[in-house]
């Protein structure tokens, strides 16, 4: 493994230092619109987003004391129109997805405890959802139990990336709130042979990061380090990029706005990340902040912020439309009482004209 020797982990907290370097590091695109269409009918945080077939399929949703709602809901932009499909084979959060030949892929997650007070117990799980027949089959297990992982497919194998478990040689059945448990583990899913294989683990471990494919190459940026808690995490802007042909990583350039729990996807060949979260001493907040990588030319462009900021949202693109769906307009655990989840559904149209 082929790491550059220079790894600066650039934690940006001065809100001014963020902003001169986001106006220095990215340029700004045009021509962008955005568009609202049907507002997904159970508006949660912790939704995950992917396309598959023509259409965008939401999974999750996070409700009160940590219980994981498991909907699955199908939009058709044809249409513009939700239909609810059968729910996830139990309820967890945070899980990893991809997409095969119209076939979604789920890895790891959360789950509560059998008792006890609510907290995150790390799963192995391992599903295939078929959209057409609205049905799940169970798959080999992960390796490694985690959940805030990232599934990037390749080639007909499927990369599960970092992500948050249980720390080694402790007896503990959850994960702990202050305790670093991110990790860099990557474990690869051959399709063909129900089976996994280890492969060089990212250089950075970190959790609740972007992660997608642009020619055969794995980009894994932005997220956490340290817990998987935002109030005792820190979000950082690194980009690793993952070479399988070699079973390589190396540094490409930072994300200008430094974040985790984003929503994202591949157009053009660049990678849009959207929305996100912030937690450090009296700042709890979510960005509006849309930026997107090209590998090619290893820059970032900016595009139009999002009408409304949140985290634990869900995205992807039909097109060149980037659907961004619910989340939480409130960084982290709400004390307050308040619903802070939204039904949203905001369309930003790339227009390269």
């Amino acid at each position: 493994m082929s790491v550059s020797k220079t790894r600066t982990v650039q934690i940006r907290w001065n809100m001014t230092g963020a902003l001169l370097a986001w106006c220095l590091t990215a340029s700004l695109a045009f021509a962008d619109e955005w568009r609202s269409a049907a507002a997904i009918p159970k508006g949660a945080e912790e939704v995950y987003g992917i396309a598959a077939g023509g259409k965008l399929y939401v999974f999750g949703g996070l409700g009160l004391d940590w219980n994981a709602m498991g909907m699955v809901m199908e939009y058709d932009p044809g249409t513009d129109i939700w239909t609810r499909k059968r729910d996830m084979p139990r309820g967890l959060h945070h899980v990893a997805l991809a997409e095969v030949k119209g076939r979604i892929y789920m890895f790891g997650g959360f789950t509560l405890p059998e008792k006890g007070k609510p907290m995150w117990v790390p799963v192995n799980d391992a599903w295939e959802y078929d959209p057409q027949a609205d049905a799940w089959r169970a798959l080999a297990p992960l390796p490694v139990a985690r959940g805030s992982a990232n599934a990037i497919h390749i080639n007909g194998r499927i990369h599960v990336i970092g992500g948050a478990t249980l720390p080694a040689g402790l007896k503990e059945e959850w994960v702990h709130p202050s305790r670093n448990i991110a990790v860099g583990t990557h474990e690869v899913y051959d399709l063909a042979s129900n089976s996994w294989t280890k492969a060089a683990d990212m250089p950075t471990p970190r959790n609740h990061a972007t992660g997608a494919a642009v020619d055969n190459r794995i980009y894994i940026i932005g997220g956490r380090i340290g817990s998987v808690f935002i109030p005792n995490a820190f979000n950082i802007d690194l980009v690793e990029e993952y070479n399988p042909a070699k079973d390589q990583w190396q540094l490409r350039t930072p994300m200008p706005t430094p974040r985790s729990a984003s929503a994202w996807g591949v157009y053009g060949g660049q990678i849009y990340v959207a929305g996100g979260e912030i937690r450090h001493r009296d700042i709890w907040g979510t960005y509006t902040a849309v930026e997107a990588f090209d590998p090619k030319s290893n820059s970032w462009i900016r595009h139009s912020p999002m009408p409304m900021p949140r985290h634990g949202l869900a995205g992807d693109f039909i097109g060149n439309h980037f659907h961004l769906v619910s989340g939480s307009v409130q960084s982290g655990t709400n004390a307050s009482g308040l619903i802070t989840n939204t039904d949203r559904h905001d369309i930003l149209v790339i227009d390269r004209k």
